[in-house]
């Protein structure tokens, strides 16, 4: 499969969130060519504020490989990682980390810190954004729009 056909996997899962009311973001990491791990955000409705959809991707994707270490794994991902996220990608040990649209307020992948770029890290993860970028980021604005016009019409 493509970046492209494995970030629209991503994208289905963000749907999952957005049917609980929870921002639109989904994941999925890939090991030799497939998933074993998906994920939706759920922080609202799981009551945990570590529920990023990455998370729950990586947690998933460790029990089916009976280990925390994600070696050779790649993470799918329609919203550029937050800090937390990103150093959970970088302990899994992910080797390549893919994301549709950047974060401009919390993004660790560049917009607002580059946590990969950091030299003295004891492993370093490739990171390509924009994939998939405008329906990503679509679905996220469409998303807060709705939100707006509900506070706004309450």
């Amino acid at each position: 499969m493509t970046d492209a056909e494995y970030m629209q996997q991503a994208l289905s899962l963000a749907d999952c969130a957005l049917d609980l009311g929870e921002v639109p973001v989904g994941a999925i990491v890939v090991k030799d060519g497939e998933i074993i791990g998906r994920g939706w955000n759920a922080p609202i409705s799981q009551h945990d504020p570590s529920a990023h959809a990455e998370m729950q991707a990586l947690r998933e994707a460790a029990k089916t490989l009976g280990n925390y270490r994600l070696v050779g794994c790649e993470l799918f991902v329609t919203l550029e990682p937050c800090l937390m996220c990103a150093g959970a990608i970088m302990h899994a040990r992910i080797a390549r980390l893919v994301y549709g649209a950047t974060d401009a307020k919390t993004g660790a992948c560049g917009s607002v810190l580059d946590t990969f770029a950091q030299e003295k890290w004891n492993h370093h993860t490739a990171v390509s954004g924009g994939v998939m970028a405008e329906i990503c980021g679509g679905k996220l604005s469409d998303f807060f729009a709705m939100r707006r016009a509900q506070k706004k019409n309450a």
